[in-house]
């Protein structure tokens, strides 16, 4: 059985090289054309022919396929649906910014969180993605920029902010974040990848040790526990003090904040004593609040508060001196914007 070339981090290829006494080289030469240059044709040059052999009967370098692409006509974000080998599907986001892109990727089809503001929880746990299906939408929507937009293809930040909890599929995130990272491909900067949970506990135990140096976010939504067990109800289970004392325990590098999202849903969690809640929970921290006014998706029970309600929040954290973003929506036009990824909307495995 053929082994994908995208579940491999460069340890992993170097090991398997060594294995069948390649050339030492093959690892480097591989990663160069397939994540430096992202070629979709075979790798034949700086190869020897028992090297291109063996990988030509060993190593399989398929990758999710796009099914279907919607662009929005208000700001140009991109929604990806992709196909995977066994007919499940995910979406994936490319977020425009300064003529530069963030990618939103998933990770897992469906999610077994079931939050209450978000629309991949009303489809449910399928399964989760290999390291291969993470990496692959990255190159994928790469290789999309180069033959649409030519010229447009930096893809400079990563969220794992798609379908799906990340840390509950604690190993493939890692080892796809491993293959960012690497000098020998696509070399992102480790502060420029972000990998969001609603709270995993057996995931952020794990957090310190092994994921290498990247940029935590934390679904907040609520200061408050009754209200953050009716919008995620993994709180129940780990709530939100044990999260937070996992949270403060991870080692940040110099300029480096843990990011806390915070959807604003109208007359639930927009109140000033929410806000100030909010601020001395998290004051003194190195902490980053986003403000995410709610989304709405087909069938949703929230609303979207007032400008005026968002920036009247904001002002009140302003006063806790913690830095505070107000996140415009993107790509809402065509259910793309933060909580409204959903692979059922268009198509099931069944399909």
């Amino acid at each position: 059985m053929q082994q994908s070339f995208y579940d491999l981090n460069y340890a992993d290829l170097e090991k398997l090289v060594i294995q069948n006494n390649l050339n030492a080289s093959v690892s480097s030469v591989l990663f160069n054309w397939h994540y430096k240059k992202k070629e979709t044709t075979p790798c034949v040059d700086n190869l020897a022919k028992t090297s291109l052999a063996f990988i030509e009967n060993n190593v399989d370098f398929s990758l999710p396929e796009i099914d279907t692409v919607n662009e929005s006509t208000h700001d140009r974000t991109v929604k990806f649906l992709f196909r995977l080998k066994d007919n499940y599907k995910v979406e994936t986001v490319l977020i425009p910014f300064q003529n530069k892109y963030s990618i939103c990727l998933s990770s897992q089809v469906g999610c077994a969180m079931n939050c209450a503001f978000c629309f991949t929880g009303k489809q449910g746990f399928t399964r989760n993605l290999t390291t291969s299906e993470i990496v692959g939408q990255f190159i994928q929507a790469w290789r999309w920029l180069a033959a649409n937009r030519p010229g447009e293809e930096r893809i400079l930040n990563i969220v794992f902010m798609g379908q799906g909890e990340p840390l509950h599929n604690f190993d493939a995130v890692k080892k796809a974040c491993e293959i960012f990272l690497s000098q020998h491909g696509t070399s992102i900067g480790i502060q420029k990848i972000t990998i969001s949970t609603a709270g995993y506990i057996p995931g952020l135990e794990r957090w310190s040790q092994e994921i290498p140096g990247v940029n935590l976010a934390l679904s907040l939504h609520s200061p408050f526990e009754e209200k953050r067990n009716e919008l995620i109800p993994i709180n129940k289970k780990y709530p939100l003090d044990e999260v937070l004392s996992y949270i403060d325990k991870i080692p940040l590098q110099k300029k480096q904040f843990v990011t806390y999202e915070y959807i604003l849903i109208k007359d639930f969690n927009d109140s000033v004593e929410d806000a100030n809640k909010l601020g001395e929970l998290l004051v003194g921290k190195a902490a980053y609040i986003n403000l995410i006014p709610f989304n709405t998706f087909p069938g949703s029970l929230y609303e979207q508060p007032s400008l005026s309600k968002v920036e009247k929040f904001k002002a009140i954290l302003d006063t806790f001196k913690i830095p505070t973003l107000i996140r415009t929506a993107k790509g809402d036009d065509v259910l793309a914007a933060c909580g409204q990824l959903n692979s059922k909307a268009r198509g099931s495995a069944a399909d």
